[in-house]
């Protein structure tokens, strides 16, 4: 049965070929051959763009529509090369079989077209699109706000609660202080004093840990060595850990060095080293590596450039953290420990420092499965000579007000800030001149009068500090010059101090003060020597 339907297809004796209808006309034959490859190689061009755009296009809901509406294309296509061969040979059983194939995948493509037809008149066109983009990014800018708005409520609400207890310290130490004078018992407010001192620490700290969140802190980069940095807060660590902590060291940074406020990395991996005591309360081991890392361009995210960095890894055996917390970690003011046991500001704080520093940090954690943090600071070479560094000590200043004789210029725009501090130089022995303003200031500079110091708040109204500063140098350079600043905004983020200028953040102690001055002068007298 097989052969006998072959035979009946595919024998062409007894057939003609198509030209004999067109009798040989060669203006028909040609007119006929030409339309129909043209056509052929048309049809056989659509096919391939729509594999293209289907292999490509993965995302396409209707893909196996294409490939159907390819497949009747094409065969199309092999129809028109058939009438373009049977002008010459008669293949008209083949021809048959093809045309049916068509006519099966032409009646499927028009069923589905049909099926379709709904879902393409539901897709949205370019202006519903262009609308529907519009309200969704003013969605996203609500949301954005929202979010913005409770973050913002999260942390005044953080600043008011803290400040407020400082203040409520700070207040019934000084009531208490007011009784014990009225009662003539002036010998016992030691212990308020120390409450008051305590507090306003306290609001020291809070205050540098916001601007540090905020990347508004001002730093004193270096070059620094971080494996020696690591070193010489050994002992500082192993005194804050205690006894039930195993601190080990894994130092593995070999070619880097980095620049950045050494005090401010050193607070920041303290941080990270009180947080993981904190959550081994019964005891464990504490890891702190470093080592260098190259980022090729594959291997980095969208976070982090390509490029050389130090890795400074903090790794705890703690409790952990939970995934829907680990996402609020860098929060100011959010805290996973008990109330009374942390101000919450201590990551956001190491956060805005190593942003600021031009690195990144990364905190992995899981529930009974400890903590690594790992803070990436841009590495390069190291300088040939690189200084060694100190080690982390307590600061000890000496109350004693050793006398200056010298002519020092305060310019200060509060006036208790500078009448605090013209007392303490005039304790020291040193002949002051006071100016409110920066312009003020200037204009003494530029009378010619000798100077032996300079003090400047950077934050001054009209002309600032900085600017001062940079007069003062051109007028005499080898003034030594001492910037205090609480906050001075964008332009003190990163001091490029000359080697006799000095910073003093506020608050300060006098005897801070008194010993910053003794020191400056100290370095101008060895100078001049």
């Amino acid at each position: 049965m097989l052969s006998a339907l072959s035979e009946w297809l595919f024998d062409t004796s007894g057939l003609s070929p198509h030209g004999y209808c067109l009798l040989w006309e060669p203006g028909l034959i040609w007119l006929y051959a030409v339309s129909d490859a043209i056509i052929a190689l048309a049809y056989f061009s659509i096919p391939l763009t729509l594999v293209i755009v289907g292999r490509r296009r993965s995302d396409l809901v209707f893909r196996p529509l294409l490939w159907l509406f390819a497949a009747f294309i094409l065969l199309c296509g092999t129809t028109h090369w058939l009438d373009l061969f049977t002008l010459w040979a008669p293949l008209y059983g083949l021809q048959g079989l093809v045309k049916a194939a068509t006519a099966v995948a032409s009646i499927a493509t028009a069923v589905a077209l049909w099926w379709a037809l709904p879902h393409f008149l539901a897709l949205p066109s370019v202006e519903q699109l262009r609308h529907a983009n519009a309200a969704l990014l003013a969605s996203e800018e609500r949301l954005a706000h929202a979010q913005k708005m409770e973050a913002l409520g999260q942390l005044t609400g953080g600043i008011a609660h803290d400040f407020n207890n400082v203040l409520q310290v700070i207040v019934g130490s000084l009531n208490v202080i007011e009784r014990q004078i009225a009662i003539g018992r002036a010998n016992a407010i030691e212990r308020p004093l120390a409450a008051i001192r305590k507090a306003s620490d306290t609001a020291s700290s809070l205050t540098n840990r916001m601007l540090a969140f905020s990347r508004r802190q001002t730093l004193l980069p270096r070059v620094i060595d971080p494996n020696k940095l690591v070193e010489a807060m050994e002992e500082m660590l192993r005194r804050t850990l205690g006894p039930e902590i195993d601190l080990e060291l894994r130092l593995g940074c070999r070619r880097w060095s980095v620049t950045c406020d050494p005090s401010q990395l050193e607070s920041a991996l303290l941080n990270l080293a009180i947080n993981a005591r904190d959550a081994m309360p019964q005891g464990g081991a504490l890891r702190i590596a470093t080592a260098d890392l190259t980022l090729k361009t594959e291997a980095s995210d969208s976070e982090m450039p390509p490029g050389d960095y130090v890795e400074i890894e903090v790794t705890d055996s703690g409790v952990g953290i939970s995934h829907d917390l680990l996402s609020r970690v860098f929060e100011p003011f959010f805290t996973t420990k008990p109330t009374g046991r942390g101000t919450g500001l201590g990551l956001s704080q190491v956060y805005g420092f190593v942003k600021q520093s031009g690195g990144h940090v990364r905190i992995e954690s899981a529930p009974g499965q400890g903590t690594s943090a790992r803070i990436y600071l841009p590495g390069h070479a190291p300088l040939p000579c690189a200084a060694e560094q100190d080690p982390p000590t307590e600061k000890k200043f000496r109350s004693a007000r050793i006398m200056h004789q010298g002519k020092a210029l305060v310019v200060e725009d509060q006036e208790e800030v500078r009448s605090q501090i013209v007392g303490t130089l005039a304790e020291m022995g040193c002949h002051t001149m006071e100016a409110g303003d920066g312009t003020e200031g200037l204009n003494i500079i530029e009378s010619g009068e000798p100077l032996d110091l300079l003090i400047s708040d950077i934050g001054l109204p009209g002309l600032s500090g900085l600017q001062l500063a940079d007069a003062a140098r051109v007028a005499h350079p080898d003034l030594p010059i001492l910037l205090i600043t609480g906050y001075a905004g964008k332009s003190a983020e990163t001091l490029q101090l000359a080697p006799n200028m000095g910073l003093l953040r506020k608050p300060f102690t006098l005897d801070e003060l008194a010993e910053r001055v003794r020191t400056m002068f100290e370095m101008k007298t060895s100078q001049a020597e």
